[in-house]
C-alpha cells in the first residue's frame, strides 16, 4: 500500500466537503486545525471513511481528538500504512 499525500489528502477532504478547486492548498495550510480550515464533522467522518477504503487502514473512531491538522492526519494514515507494508 502506498503513502497518501498532502494534495491527495486535500482530493479527498475536498470531495467529502463539497468544496470546489478554489479552496487554499493544504500546502499552504496543512498545520491549520480543521475547523479554521472550515471542516465540519460530517467531512471529517467521510473523509475518515474514504481513507480507510481508498488505502486500507482502520482509524480509530475518535481520531479527529487528537489528530487536529491535514498534515497530521497524513502522518498518522502514512505511519498505518508503513506498519501493514
Amino acid at each position: 500500500m502506498r503513502e497518501i499525500t498532502l494534495p491527495e489528502l486535500q482530493d479527498i477532504m475536498r470531495e467529502c466537503a463539497g468544496e470546489d478547486e478554489a479552496v487554499a492548498s493544504l500546502e499552504d495550510a496543512a498545520d491549520r486545525p480543521f475547523p479554521e480550515l472550515g471542516y465540519d464533522s460530517l467531512a471529517l467522518l467521510e473523509t475518515q471513511s474514504r481513507v480507510e477504503r481508498a488505502y486500507g487502514v482502520t482509524l480509530p473512531d475518535d481520531i479527529f481528538k487528537d489528530v487536529t491538522t491535514p498534515r497530521r492526519l497524513m502522518e498518522y494514515i502514512n505511519g498505518l500504512v508503513l506498519d501493514a507494508a
